[in-house]
């Protein structure tokens, strides 16, 4: 078993090295940071190192932490901490998974822009994400159905909202599941009957609106000090520390340019 889990690690070492040595950088992960946060920030790390390319596959936290585990890629983005099967699954390949907090964010409500609701507390937010209440009348606003758009489960945002917002129960059987925080806020946008969460960096998506959650509007004010009751850190999670362009990435993100690419895009910066 010893010498099985040695020339796995031994394995994984030599694929990261080979990505390495062609001078790409593999991140892959969860959509709240790759979507926008993680572009931007490898479009900024190229300027100022140049020869240096990235591949960046947002798909959901999920799918970077196994990315990370299968030796496919030098950072696993994630929006949730990593599960303990999934830490137990890296130890099984001599994988050390090492998470860095690179931003906070906030797991906004929104509503689509017409709806006249102004605010939900967070047992409504609880019951309406549960099924418990299907009519907006229920909550201020006009008489109709309630429609729920919500991540897919390879998410870290679908599972940390089951865990900040909804006491760890299961979503109402009518939701429906996107890719990704820019087709839940397109939905909720045509959607006069439309609910759903996005992360702060999509709050400006045409045809949505933020509403406050026990009187706390969702900012990167309110996701710093905690008093926004869905605030959340973001991970960056490698193999053990960094090494290499993925320690050079890491730190540039860490750092004072890329701190400020951070709120730039939305997010609160972790200083």
């Amino acid at each position: 078993m010893k010498l099985q889990q040695l020339l796995t690690t031994t394995a994984l070492c030599a694929l990261t090295a080979s990505m390495a040595s062609a001078g790409q950088l593999v991140i892959k992960g969860s959509d709240t940071l790759g979507a926008k946060l993680v572009p931007q920030l490898a479009e900024a790390y190229k300027a100022a190192n140049p020869g240096t390319s990235f591949q960046i596959a947002a798909e959901g936290s999920t799918t970077g932490i196994a990315a990370l585990i299968d030796g496919t890629a030098h950072i696993g983005m994630s929006s949730r901490r990593a599960k303990p099967t999934e830490m137990s699954a890296a130890s099984a390949k001599g994988v050390t998974m090492k998470p860095t907090i690179v931003a906070y964010d906030g797991i906004a409500i929104i509503v689509n822009a017409a709806s006249p609701v102004k605010g939900l507390t967070r047992q409504q937010v609880e019951k309406i994400f549960t099924g418990d209440i299907t009519d907006w009348s229920a909550v201020g606003g006009k008489p109709g159905k309630i429609s729920i758009y919500t991540r897919n489960t390879s998410s870290g945002t679908y599972s940390d909202f089951k865990e900040l917002a909804m006491k760890k129960r299961d979503y109402a059987g009518g939701s429906q599941k996107m890719a990704g925080n820019e087709q839940i806020a397109a939905e909720v946008g045509k959607n006069a009957g439309g609910i759903g969460y996005v992360g702060l960096a999509y709050l400006k998506a045409a045809g949505i609106k933020a509403v406050p959650v026990d009187g706390i509007t969702p900012s990167q004010a309110t996701v710093r000090d905690k008093s926004f009751p869905y605030s959340r850190p973001t991970f960056f999670y490698t193999n053990g520390e960094p090494v290499g362009e993925a320690k050079a990435f890491v730190d540039f993100t860490l750092g004072g340019k890329g701190q400020a690419i951070v709120s730039q895009v939305g997010f609160a910066t972790v200083k």
